[in-house]
């Protein structure tokens, strides 16, 4: 992995604040419900194909609806395949053309320390009374799967953090 795997300053700017919003949604819902909403995978999508073309190269957003088409296929036979949710497989698509000038190395690292971060802190929430008692109505911490959505969501604000700090 390269700190040129990382986004650009300039991309990283004008991703961050609509990534960021989008990935507190889709974390939350994902809590709360198990459910990530279709409007905010279709949100992030847009926000993709708005603002790709004046914060990337035109070649990094062309390949990068290419990523986001071959990751949604592959997507819906995970999903098909009972491998990962629905709501898991279309978010990933909507997140994989932000990715498509970085390594997958770079991006893989990223997930795991999410997945391991965020289910962690889920894990560790659960057994702090104030905090449960605040979010009794999270359908998270009864069910037994987990919210993948919390850890995609930290993979690509992560990403987009990382870009801003490399540049600091």
């Amino acid at each position: 992995m390269r700190v040129e795997d990382l986004p650009s300053l300039w991309s990283a700017l004008w991703f961050i604040l609509p990534v960021l919003a989008i990935g507190l949604w889709v974390a939350w819902s994902d809590m709360k419900f198990m459910k990530i909403p279709n409007t905010a995978v279709l949100a992030l999508a847009a926000v993709f194909l708005v603002i790709g073309p004046i914060a990337l190269p035109f070649d990094s957003y062309l390949w990068g609806l290419a990523l986001g088409a071959i990751t949604l296929v592959a997507g819906f036979i995970a999903s098909s395949l009972r491998i990962v949710g629905a709501g898991d497989a279309k978010f990933a698509a909507a997140m994989a053309p932000f990715f498509a000038e970085s390594s997958p190395a770079l991006i893989f690292t990223l997930y795991a320390g999410c997945l391991l971060a965020a289910f962690g802190a889920h894990r560790g929430m659960r057994l702090v009374t104030p905090f449960r008692s605040a979010t009794a109505d999270w359908a998270s911490w009864t069910h037994r799967k987990f919210p993948m959505g919390l850890a995609l969501s930290g993979t690509i604000v992560f990403y987009f953090l990382l870009g801003l700090l490399r540049s600091a």
